[in-house]
């Protein structure tokens, strides 16, 4: 399987990268199952994906962004959860941010993150992937000048280059939680919103950053009465983590040895594949080292009625 989703990755890679017109793609035709804006591109992406696996006739179970559940061929045993764009926004705008995701488990009821067995992260802008699986214990990749994994050692919240994100999230709810943090790093270390969850964790990977937060899951949880907050900014719909968005990037994550949890600090396995219900969306903070990851658990302000 590991030559079949390097080659996928390299046909929508194709695909998308022979799509011109930036202010083309950037027009907007409607929403995913989940509730959240497709592109053109979009659209070029999730149809590279099809195209690949009715040219290759490999019986399979496909979970995307646009198109949910669809099966291939008869008695598919694995399943391919993909975000055919993570990071459109970025894509569509002609920026580096973005990149294709695929994760592939045995196909059964109730698959979790901790089923995926193959997971392959490839940048748009460069063609630049990593990839491994159950069977190795490191990162296969290619593209990169450095070795990977390449994980920073910073630990000090003033000096750290991280990534947050406010698509689908009240910016005043996010500013609350975590502004202060903002404050201390924006001069000494590095402020950065990619769009792209996929993107943000793999920079921690190459080293280039060292923290990755979104919040917004756990601050609804914690307080069920956000419900109408957070729809309004999210197009009626909760905008969280979807298990596509970070299902490849997980694997990937724990892999290369970063820090990556949910928001209260417990494992993403259960997080089922194809459940896209707000309860099964997600929170993360993922950190190149335990220090950092620590410090941003207990500095991240989770108290809403603290001023």
């Amino acid at each position: 399987m590991k030559t079949y989703i390097i080659d996928l990755a390299k046909y929508v890679y194709g695909k998308v990268n022979r799509q011109k017109g930036t202010l083309r793609n950037r027009l907007v035709n409607g929403y995913s199952p989940g509730g959240d804006a497709q592109f053109n591109i979009d659209t070029v992406a999730e149809n590279a994906v099809l195209q690949y696996i009715a040219e290759r006739k490999e019986p399979i179970a496909l979970y995307t962004e646009d198109g949910g559940l669809r099966l291939f061929g008869e008695n598919p045993q694995y399943i391919l959860i993909i975000d055919p764009i993570d990071g459109t926004r970025p894509a569509a705008a002609g920026l580096e941010m973005s990149c294709i995701s695929i994760a592939l488990a045995k196909y059964k009821n109730n698959a979790k993150i901790k089923d995926i067995e193959y997971a392959l992260l490839m940048e748009f802008k460069t063609g630049n992937y990593m990839y491994s699986d159950v069977f190795s214990e490191s990162i296969c990749f290619e593209g990169y000048q450095n070795e990977l994994p390449n994980l920073s050692q910073v630990t000090d919240i003033n000096n750290m280059f991280w990534s947050f994100e406010f698509n689908g999230h009240p910016s005043q709810l996010m500013i609350n939680a975590y502004g202060h943090l903002i404050d201390k790093s924006a001069n000494n270390g590095g402020v950065f919103i990619f769009n792209s969850a996929s993107y943000s964790i793999s920079r921690i990977i190459t080293g280039q950053m060292d923290a990755y937060v979104d919040i917004g899951n756990r601050l609804l949880k914690d307080n069920p009465e956000l419900l109408k907050e957070f729809q309004k900014v999210g197009n009626g719909r909760v905008l969280h983590l979807f298990p596509y968005d970070i299902a490849a990037s997980v694997f990937l994550a724990k892999k290369a040895g970063v820090i990556i949890t949910d928001a209260y600090g417990n494992s993403l396995d259960d997080t089922l594949l194809t459940d896209l219900s707000y309860n099964n969306q997600q929170s993360c903070i993922a950190a190149s080292n335990k220090q950092l990851h620590r410090k941003l658990l207990e500095q991240i302000n989770w108290d809403l009625n603290e001023k």
